[in-house]
């Protein structure tokens, strides 16, 4: 078998084990980042519908005399850019919610991805088939870093669309033509910004991922206990002997760049805690834009994201290692 089939073979295996995650986990996958969308949309009609209620019952009408049609008309083009970084908002607020939830699901779902199979000794089957520990530990390392964040960005998009429409629809009711409204927004930049936070956010999360993943392939029992207990354990020795004055050791660089990466990096958004810089920026010097991507992208010229990049890969060669000699539970 030359090396080329063998590539096709590996990328083959890898692209099926990547389906099977997400059937075996298509509730964490897909249901949780839609459920959450669709209760987001919920509370935002609930909460629209209390305000024209309230405003009914005190006499509030913002339509009065095409009140808020005539302020539109009267706005120049700063103050109409002003409006379009309003409606921007309103479409990344959608995501809010989505990426706390990513957050939980990417978390859990490492811990038990190698866990799990020795568990229920389902690692004897996988074990019997032609499919390396390395394709395996990678098929869950992309199904963690890459298909769930684009699950979770799609649904987004989509739920910032409609929260959009649905605001867009509220205001025509006081006067506001729809159409106007509509085109001040910027629905692909934020569609693009979205998808674009995407490989960054694989780059950032190695760290976390590769340490919960290691700690699913070598606990016997409740890897969720070793992989809080370890970090955070060695964060407060640290910071004893700092105190006891015995070492002069970095306590809040090593509990930053140590625990926190080990642990919360899989939340979207971390790298403006927990970088040295702030890479995040949610309004540009003319005050228009929202969560620049280019702004964003500066984290990627800092040397905490390779450095954690490299650490997840040290800790990911340690996942494919237990994989590959431990199927206790």
């Amino acid at each position: 078998m030359n090396t080329q089939t063998l590539k096709n073979q590996t990328l083959n295996n890898v692209y099926w084990l990547v389906k099977r995650e997400y059937w075996e986990h298509r509730g964490g996958f897909f249901w949780a980042p839609v459920i959450t969308g669709g209760i987001f949309l919920l509370l935002n009609i609930m909460g629209i519908i209390t305000a024209e209620v309230l405003g009914a019952r005190n006499g509030i009408n913002l339509g009065a005399s095409g009140g808020l049609q005539h302020v539109i008309a009267d706005m120049d083009a700063g103050d109409l850019s002003q409006v379009g970084f309003a409606l921007d908002v309103a479409m990344y607020s959608a995501m809010g919610l989505l990426v706390v939830v990513l957050g939980f699901v990417v978390f859990f779902y490492c811990l038990g991805a190698l866990y799990d199979d020795r568990r229920d000794r389902s690692i004897l089957f996988w074990k019997s088939l032609p499919v390396s520990d390395t394709s395996t530990v990678l098929s869950k390392v992309i199904s963690a870093t890459v298909l769930a964040p684009i699950i979770a960005v799609v649904v987004g998009i989509v739920v910032g669309m409609l929260q959009l429409l649905i605001l867009a629809v509220t205001l025509s009711f006081h006067g506001v033509n729809v159409w106007q409204l509509l085109l001040l927004a910027h629905p692909f930049r934020v569609m693009f910004n979205l998808i674009g936070y995407i490989p960054l956010y694989a780059l950032w999360a190695a760290p976390a991922v590769g340490w919960l993943l290691i700690c699913s392939a070598w606990s016997r029992s409740k890897p969720f206990l070793w992989a809080v207990a370890l970090p955070v354990g060695t964060g407060l020795l640290v910071a004893w002997f700092g105190i006891m004055g015995l070492f002069n050791l970095p306590t809040a660089w090593f509990w930053k760049n140590v625990v926190l990466r080990a642990l919360l990096s899989v939340f979207p958004g971390t790298g403006n805690l927990f970088g040295s810089h702030n890479t995040v920026a949610f309004v540009s010097s003319n005050g228009t834009d929202v969560l620049d991507l280019a702004q964003t992208w500066h984290l990627a010229a800092t040397p905490d994201l390779w450095i954690g990049v490299v650490a997840g890969v040290a800790l990911l060669a340690g996942a494919i290692w237990f994989r590959r000699w431990r199927d206790d539970a």
